[in-house]
């Protein structure tokens, strides 16, 4: 396949995925924007789940980006100690904090939120499509990364901005904001590392599951 998307109507074939998935809200347990930006950047390389789990203790404390303004580290990371690479998040989450100062301020497009520390395109994706802002790309995390060379619609790559770049030449920009998460909550619950192919409502079209099934 020279370009992805010439020879596959891909906007047809994932319309089971968009027509399940549409609108479903991420797996982390946010309330407000403030929260999911904190759990967001929290969250790489960690669980949702963790993340869930020490979130209502975080924000019963700092409930707020201008109380979390006010924290230092010794006060913070009691509250995220059991994070993954928890002391140089705290060193992010505090300089986002200092920075913007007000829930007001969280900048709500692409450039803005990557320009923050501990925020890539991916996060900021996750931002912009949880607070129903226009798609400027398309989320692709680590079930994205897996799933989405699988399906066909990107050659195999670990770097996901790589793999994202490949989506957006695939795939018409009126699905970006859902399909990044319908893939994700496929590779979550059917396309798991040691997939369920037979209950995928994408294996009519899947590449893996058709190259399995040959002759």
């Amino acid at each position: 396949m020279d370009l992805f998307g010439e020879t596959k109507n891909w906007e047809n074939d994932l319309k089971p995925i968009l027509k399940k998935y549409k609108g479903k809200k991420h797996p982390l347990n946010y309330e407000n924007t403030y929260q999911l930006l904190v759990m967001v950047v929290l969250s790489a390389q960690d669980s949702d789940a963790n993340i869930n789990s020490i979130s209502p203790a975080l924000f019963a404390k700092f409930p707020t980006l201008k109380s979390l303004s006010k924290a230092d580290k010794e006060s913070f990371i009691p509250y995220v100690s059991k994070v993954r690479n928890h002391a140089t998040k705290t060193e992010w989450l505090l300089e986002i904090a200092k920075t913007i100062k007000d829930d007001d301020n969280i900048p709500l497009t692409l450039n803005g939120l990557t320009a923050l520390k501990g925020l890539g395109r991916k996060s900021a994706n996750v931002i912009l499509r949880e607070t129903f802002q226009p798609a400027e790309g398309i989320i692709t995390d680590l079930h994205v990364i897996r799933v989405a060379p699988r399906i066909g619609i990107a050659q195999e790559n670990k770097d996901g901005n790589k793999i994202e770049k490949q989506l957006m030449e695939a795939l018409p920009k009126k699905i970006w904001s859902e399909i990044g998460m319908a893939i994700s909550f496929l590779g979550r619950e059917t396309c798991r590392p040691k997939p369920k192919c037979e209950e995928c409502l994408l294996n009519d079209c899947c590449e893996y599951y058709l190259d399995l099934n040959k002759g």
